[in-house]
């Protein structure tokens, strides 16, 4: 609880703390918003932490939540610090001006790390930048694996999700203090983060918390309930365990981490396998999120900036030789591919048609993103225009194969570009004038909902962050996302679960596509 004596001093809901002033930014880091998620509060609802006497010391990030570490092969593109300790339900914040009455807007930020890794301690994440643009900057640690997404008889689902959610609502009643805005908060998040934002903008415990919401690369959505129990009961069967939260709870953190890795090793989101996710739970995740959303009765009011990057893909296959295993397989790569997206064989064809040159890595991660990602944001935006923005991050890394890929435009974002684990993923050399653009774009959507160009309408405008500068973009940005977002928005159940097989207009639409690809080719 000791403290320096010379940093600024700000009341919470639980207790007084005192961070520091960096670069004329206040500070406070590691400020508890639940308690220690562990003993009997394990594979439960976060509860509040116990209030605290005198001035708590906000000068270090708090403890990470318990993962395992990314293999050696991710490990080389991506940053985690471990910070060991109980606390983990903690978070972070940047502001200018601490204290009540300046009313500033807040950016909530949740990192990605498919809800198994990552931390608000990466720092790439730092929300220094924000708050010299006087933007409030909050970020969160959340339980991970199978301590927050575990799925089990005797708990209730989604713990890691509802720890988001009170750390939306410690927001809601002490940002105020901090300088922020609590009728101004943007939530905003990348990959599982994203995710986790848009499920909670479809919960309704989350009224009247959220104004503006930011989607990178990763849409609203539910996973499969008998997907992550097959991820839990190969863990128990590992361990020799029932599948339960009491038997899980008796295991040793160390060695359920190490099962957690070894089990999850085919759950990437290519490969389809068992993973935790954010399941329907009929409390907080009452229905399935993306449907709410697009129904119109969820979220209202709430201002929405989406996007992805032009190769999300190569992040997942370019570490540990995947893209070349890929090719090697050539067909059967891309009949797993068809299986995982449910299509038939023209939706490749048609791909193949577009890009005549490409490799079968390159066709089927072009796939897998336009499914994973692409189709459901563009049907979002279809769903809410004038009060959606849409983007596409198309900057290629210096890092040879890596292309414009996942996670890439988070040093743009956060104007962190410049720190050592910004490079690991974008390399030397990363242009300054594109990072103060997607920066200043983020800083004026969490200010005013409008990042600098259109909202989404007929015309579909995508604002292009790229070599040679931004510019937007009008018409479908490129065919592939247009014959799969128009002639094929959705897969339809048919009878005994099967999917029904493309029909007319689909098939006039690969034809048209292939004319067009044609013309331009000659």
């Amino acid at each position: 609880m000791t403290a320096d004596q010379t940093g600024p001093v700000v009341s919470t809901p639980h207790g007084a703390v005192r961070g520091r002033y960096e670069q004329g930014i206040a500070v406070f880091r590691g400020i508890p918003y639940a308690a220690p998620p562990f003993g009997p509060r394990r594979f439960r609802p976060p509860r509040p932490p116990e209030p605290w006497d005198g001035v708590r010391d906000a000068g270090a990030f708090g403890p990470t939540a318990p993962k395992p570490p990314y293999s050696e092969a991710f490990a080389h593109y991506l940053s985690d610090p471990v910070i060991p300790g109980d606390d983990c339900l903690n978070l972070n914040v940047w502001t200018p001006e601490p204290g009540s009455g300046a009313r500033l807007p807040v950016l909530v930020w949740l990192h990605g790390g498919a809800l198994t890794r990552g931390s608000s301690a990466v720092p790439v994440y730092d929300g220094h930048a924000f708050a010299r643009d006087g933007v409030v900057c909050v970020s969160v640690n959340y339980r991970l694996g199978v301590e927050g997404y575990g799925l089990f008889p005797d708990a209730p689902p989604n713990p890691g999700l509802r720890d988001q959610l009170a750390a939306l609502r410690w927001v809601h009643e002490a940002i105020g203090a901090f300088g922020g805005d609590p009728d101004q908060v943007t939530l905003c998040g990348q990959s599982a983060g994203a995710i986790s934002a848009g499920v909670l903008l479809a919960a309704p415990a989350t009224r009247g918390l959220i104004r503006r919401a930011v989607l990178q690369s990763g849409p609203p959505e539910a996973s499969d309930r008998d997907k992550v129990r097959r991820m839990v009961r190969r863990m128990a069967a590992r361990l020799k365990i029932p599948a339960t939260a009491e038997a899980f709870a008796a295991v040793d953190r160390d060695l359920l981490l190490r099962t957690q890795a070894e089990v999850g090793r085919l759950s990437s989101p290519v490969l389809g396998g068992p993973a935790f996710g954010i399941v329907v739970d009929g409390d907080l995740v009452p229905r399935d999120p993306l449907q709410a959303l697009l129904d119109g009765d969820a979220g209202q009011g709430v201002d929405l900036l989406m996007g992805w990057t032009r190769d999300e893909y190569r992040l997942w296959f370019v570490p540990g030789g995947l893209l070349e295993h890929i090719d090697r397989l050539g067909p059967v790569a891309l009949a797993a591919a068809m299986a995982r997206c449910h299509v038939g064989h023209e939706v490749p064809r048609a791909y193949r048609a577009l890009h005549p040159d490409a490799g079968v890595a390159e066709i089927v991660g072009q796939m897998v993103t336009d499914q994973l990602l692409r189709s459901p944001l563009h049907r979002l935006a279809d769903a809410r225009p004038g009060t959606s923005h849409l983007y596409e991050f198309a900057w290629p890394s210096r890092i040879p194969g890596l292309g414009a890929c996942h996670a890439l435009e988070l040093g743009f974002v956060f104007d962190t570009g410049d720190v050592p684990e910004s490079k690991k993923l974008a390399g030397e050399g990363a242009p300054r004038e594109l990072c103060d653009a997607m920066h200043t774009a983020w800083v004026r959507f969490a200010a005013t909902g409008a990042p600098g160009w259109e909202a989404w309408d007929a015309s579909h405008p995508v604002r292009i962050f790229g070599d040679g500068g931004p510019y937007t973009a009008y018409g479908p940005r490129d065919a592939e996302f247009a014959l799969w977002s128009t002639a094929h928005p959705v897969p339809e159940p048919g009878p005994a679960g099967a999917i029904r097989a493309p029909g007319a207009e689909w098939a006039a639409a690969v034809r048209r596509l292939r004319r067009s690809a044609a013309a331009r080719r000659r």
